[in-house]
């Protein structure tokens, strides 16, 4: 099984080792067709704390690393200038 990977932006790196990214989902309404934006929002482990709030960051599924941590920051792909 391939290991998911998702590009997101970072939202929140308050936690220690730890950021918040946002994953936005743009899909037609089934029944209107309006597009629909839907947000996720992920826990990612940065181990280096490199991560700042505005980078653009592509991030991979891991095990569990806490109760709600299971993701993992692979690269940051662009910062915030």
């Amino acid at each position: 099984m391939a290991i998911k990977e998702r590009v997101g932006l970072v939202v929140s790196d308050k936690m220690q080792k730890t950021v918040v990214v946002a994953i936005e989902n743009r899909a037609p309404h089934p029944k209107y067709g309006k597009i629909v934006v839907k947000t996720r929002r992920y826990k990612a482990h940065d181990e280096e704390n490199k991560c700042k709030v505005g980078d653009r960051v592509r991030i991979q599924e891991t095990r569990p690393l806490s109760k709600t941590k299971r993701w993992q920051v692979a690269e940051i792909l662009n910062t915030k200038a």
